[in-house]
């Protein structure tokens, strides 16, 4: 039997749509795994409800068949499914370590990556690796086709999850067919100083490198109070405050000193709106651990 605990994440981080991907130190999902004959599945925590069990439909089924490994597997939701926080892929990125491990497949942890995100598919329907390469390796990651890079940054965060739902499916379609010159020079350069802010553990750079002009705009009407809420985290101290993944939650990020007046005033915000939320305390922090 081999414990697996694999974060929760966040793509896209604004300016790095489909590329960007940050661990966040908690939540998590945590996934026991014993070697079987075929695997069967069961699901508890957070939302497991709407996570079907049969491995067919399950990422965590995806994995165990790609890597010809067949476990008994008992995922505990720690990630909300829906939240944009990553949770198919902390339950992908947890199996193909746990099973990797339990088999000696001896796959590095960067091969594991794409074979997350073969498993992630079966739930969001493509192979991005934008959050199951965080979910494995941990820090801020930049996935493209060719490979993945990371960096071992530590940035003090802010999430906040409103009690609303955007599907996946939602948020890719009003995502814009095209950008202007101008658009696209300022994502680059706003990609470029978050990149930069991450390698030196800087949350005012990341905080810029955050601004977005093409995706956010178009999904944050998806997102009831989103504006209202980011404009408080800035009033509370954030550096930068963007959508997380497809959403709903909102990602701020601030110096340690600010996190607590961010979470509060973010939280506030959405009610106003009439939307409940919790916020969560957290940082960048390491990818999936055996126990």
């Amino acid at each position: 039997m081999l414990t697996v605990r694999a974060p929760a994440s966040s793509a896209n981080l604004g300016s790095g749509f489909d590329v960007f991907g940050a661990a966040l130190a908690r939540p998590a999902d945590v996934v026991r795994l014993r070697r079987a004959d075929r695997t069967e599945i069961k699901v508890t925590g957070a939302g497991s409800q709407y996570i079907p069990e049969d491995p067919e439909d399950n990422t965590v089924g995806a994995v165990a068949e790609a890597l010809s490994a067949p476990a008994h597997i008992q995922i505990d939701k720690g990630v909300r499914p829906a939240s944009g926080l990553g949770s198919s892929a902390a339950s992908a990125a947890a199996a193909a370590v746990g099973l990797n491990e339990l088999y000696g497949r001896g796959h590095t942890r960067a091969e594991l990556v794409p074979i997350a995100a073969e498993g992630e598919a079966v739930v969001s329907g493509d192979a991005h690796a934008d959050n199951v390469a965080p979910s494995i390796l941990g820090g801020f990651t930049v996935a493209r086709e060719d490979g993945v890079e990371r960096i071992d940054a530590s940035i003090p965060l802010v999430t906040c999850l409103p009690d609303i739902v955007v599907s996946t499916s939602d948020a890719r379609e009003v995502v814009p067919d095209g950008a202007t010159m101008d658009q696209l020079v300022d994502v680059v350069g706003s990609a470029a100083a978050l990149t930069v802010g991450m390698a030196r553990d800087d949350p005012e750079l990341v905080g810029d490198g955050m601004e977005d002009g093409v995706v956010t705009p178009a999904r944050a009407d998806l997102i009831t109070g989103y504006d209202a809420v980011r404009e408080a985290a800035f009033d509370a101290g954030a550096t930068g405050v963007t959508i997380s993944g497809a959403g709903p939650a909102v990602i701020a990020a601030c110096r340690e000193r600010d996190r607590r007046g961010v979470a509060a005033a973010m939280v506030e915000a959405f009610e106003a709106a009439d939307v409940d939320a919790r916020a969560l305390q957290t940082r960048i922090g390491e990818g999936a651990t055996i126990h």
